[in-house]
């Protein structure tokens, strides 16, 4: 009872408002016209007929002034954006327009309140569902816009944009919807608590999914890392990345091996992005220890001599030797140098040391390393005799 009183009322408010509406009308007629209206409102449905004419017209007179006015505005930019949006925005306000029109031609009919009411919120349903696609166009727009490169946020990357479509989408979809039911006089108390107990009992039962859907919404908020970068987790695993999804992370390691990682871990994890900074180079360090008795600026020399004339290293920042430590039994260096991807570490590494070895046994520097000399002061009786 108490829900059909409150569609009375919502039908009591719509009549009034449409009332007023034909009252201010015919008030602001010119006095040469008013005869013309009573008129019309003694034939409603030629009356309605005339309610539809002019609402189109004023609606596609609307339109046509909000595209010349603005379209200046856009004429005078590069981009495409602001030209789609404001075609959308004009699209919209005809139809706000043209469908009030439609209420003040219902209301014109003078049905039954029955027959008026259903057909009022069948107009608003039609309204509801225009400026509901009207928005989806929007939001399409917008991040089409924004994902190129003339116009890209540091936060929207080309692969945010499917989870923000999304996003958006079910946004926009379960708004319209709400205000939908609304407008048919439904509560829809009932229904969000019975959808609340129902998403309570989905998260319970996937807790671990719904942990690395977040997880993933996280990673491609926050950006560690993105397609194509080489990253290094805590765990051990490092390789490229490969695709970064809702549930999971995919690395190719230098074995060829895709390894798939949870999103949920990897929200969890440190994560070493090598190809992260301001650029993709990697520093290599070459460990190397030279005698006591090497002339140290002749090391020096050597070393920077070759990195010149390797083409795989980078020129800029310059290759560097640093002495580090007076050793045991060597005086330990390090030679620096940068590299152009993170994924030739191992293979420059190696040739190196190759050629760091050859070149210190031509230039005479030795390289020492640990080891014993056994002197055996007299043989036992017994092994000598034999």
């Amino acid at each position: 009872m108490a829900e059909k009183g409150s569609d009375k009322q919502s039908v009591d408010t719509d009549n009034q408002v449409a009332e007023e509406m034909l009252s201010d009308i015919k008030s602001t007629l010119p006095d040469a016209v008013a005869p013309l209206w009573e008129s019309l409102e003694s034939n409603p449905w030629l009356l309605a007929a005339v309610v539809i004419a002019l609402g189109f017209i004023l609606a596609k007179l609307a339109q046509w002034l909000f595209r010349s006015v603005l379209g200046k505005f856009a004429d005078k930019t590069s981009g495409q954006f602001d030209d789609q949006l404001f075609a959308v925005l004009a699209k919209a306000i005809y139809s706000i327009i043209f469908f009030l029109s439609l209420l003040l031609a219902i209301e014109a009919l003078q049905f039954s309140q029955s027959i008026d009411a259903f057909l009022k919120r069948f107009v608003a349903t039609l309204l509801i569902l225009s400026l509901m696609i009207k928005l989806l166009k929007i939001t399409r727009i917008a991040l089409e816009a924004f994902s190129n490169n003339k116009h890209r946020f540091k936060f929207i990357e080309e692969r945010t944009i499917p989870i923000l479509d999304i996003t958006t989408k079910l946004l926009i979809v379960g708004a319209g919807l709400y205000v939908l039911i609304l407008s048919w006089g439904i509560d829809p108390t009932a229904w969000l608590a019975s959808a609340g107990i129902v998403g309570i009992a989905v998260g319970f039962a996937a807790k671990d999914t719904l942990a690395n859907l977040f997880s993933g919404f996280f990673i491609v908020a926050d950006s560690p890392y993105k397609l194509g970068d080489y990253i290094l987790l805590d765990t051990g695993e490092r390789g490229r990345v490969t695709h970064v999804g809702i549930r999971s992370t995919r690395l190719l390691t230098r074995d060829d091996v895709e390894v798939t990682i949870p999103n949920s871990v990897m929200g969890n994890a440190k994560i070493v992005n090598e190809s992260g900074g301001p650029w993709e180079k990697t520093r290599i360090r070459i460990d190397v220890g030279v005698s006591y008795d090497s002339d140290l600026q002749q090391v020096h020399d050597v070393l920077l001599e070759m990195a010149e004339e390797r083409d795989d290293l980078c020129k800029s920042p310059e290759p560097r030797v640093r002495f580090r430590a007076f050793g045991g039994s060597s005086i330990d260096l390090q030679f620096m140098a940068w590299i152009e991807r993170p994924e030739q570490k191992g293979l420059i590494s190696h040739q190196l040391i190759m050629q760091i070895h050859r070149l210190f046994n031509e230039k005479g520097i030795e390289i020492p390393y640990s080891k014993q000399d056994l002197y055996v002061k007299e043989w036992p009786g017994n092994i000598s005799n034999s």
